[in-house]
This record gives C-alpha cells, sequence and structure tokens, in this order.
C-alpha cells in the first residue's frame, strides 16, 4: 500500500518485489504509481524491447488535467495490461489519448476532508472509454465515508474490465 516507484525506494528493492511477481504468476498483481516516468524508466531497463508479464497490471493515478502527462508515460512504457485510476478525481481531465490503455477506473475522493466529485468529470471519462474501447469501472462516489454516495453513474453500475486474454485494447469485458 505504497508507491513502487517512489524515489526513495532503493532500485534492489523494487528488483526484488519484481523478482517476486514475475515469480508468482499465478496472481495478477496490480501496481499504480503516480511517478510515472519513474516506472517507464524502470520497465525500459528491466524489459527492454520486451513487454512486462501479463499478470503484472501497471497503471497511473491521474487527478485531472495537470497530471494527465502520466498517460503519455503510461502508453510508452513496457506494460503489457495498462491501466489508469482516476481517483480521486479532483477536476476535468479534458480531452485525453487513451490509445494503448486496457482499463480505467473513476472514483471520488473519500473521508473526512473529502472534495467533491462533479458528475461531468466522470462522464467526460465514461464516454471517452467507450468512444476507445476501454474497459471502464466506476467505483465510487467518495465523500466521508467511501461508500457514501454509493456507485451509480447515471444511474448504473459501470463494472467493465479489460480482457486478461488479449492484448491492448482489443477487447472489454462487461461483469455486470
Amino acid at each position: 500500500m505504497s508507491d513502487l516507484f517512489h524515489k526513495e525506494l532503493p532500485k534492489a528493492f523494487i528488483d526484488s518485489v519484481f523478482n517476486t511477481m514475475e515469480a508468482a504468476d499465478w496472481h495478477t498483481f496490480q501496481v499504480l504509481t503516480k511517478r510515472s516516468s519513474l516506472m517507464a524508466r524502470y520497465l525500459r531497463g528491466r524489459y527492454g524491447s520486451d513487454l512486462a508479464p501479463p499478470h503484472i497490471w501497471l497503471g497511473v493515478s491521474v487527478e485531472d488535467a495537470k497530471n494527465a502527462v502520466r498517460l503519455k508515460h503510461l502508453r510508452r512504457s513496457q506494460a503489457s495490461m495498462k491501466f489508469v485510476s482516476f481517483e480521486p478525481l479532483l477536476g476535468s481531465v479534458g480531452t485525453i489519448d487513451l490509445s494503448g490503455i486496457d482499463w480505467a477506473i473513476v472514483g471520488g475522493e473519500s473521508g473526512p476532508r473529502a472534495r467533491p466529485m462533479a458528475e461531468e468529470w466522470a462522464i467526460e471519462i465514461r464516454d471517452q472509454c467507450r468512444a476507445a474501447e476501454v474497459a471502464f469501472f466506476f467505483k465510487q462516489w467518495g465523500g466521508v465515508r467511501p461508500k457514501s454516495g454509493g456507485r451509480l453513474l447515471r444511474g448504473r453500475e459501470w463494472n467493465q474490465y479489460p480482457d486478461v486474454r488479449s492484448s491492448a485494447n482489443s477487447e472489454v469485458v462487461a461483469a455486470e
């Protein structure tokens, strides 16, 4: 429950985590970071022109348009399965390039000082995911308690997951 690509973590520690994940290929690992350029650099060094194993999903957090540059780093990374967590969504992300992205998760902030998420921000992402055929998962509205606002977006739950048997963007699996 930390950022594996934090600049204070030694490369030997990150290598150890990747060694373990690679050996345990019966599990699916989700590695999420805000340090997208460090992740992309690490993956390039570890895998060269090859891709990371498909059971190691790599993703970035994007809270608003200012941080959407992380998507560029993710798209260029050696990840087999690429996901983006728009959580906590704190503002509009604007028009984004979702090419090569497999999964998008949207959610509001939760906790005692939770900032509200506007519905149009979530809809903006959902519509771009639909157009790009990227699996879309609406996690929560957020609030003082994580389940405060529920999970419905325009009266519906969005529970799509990427098809793990396929490469990037080839098929969206709707578990609805």
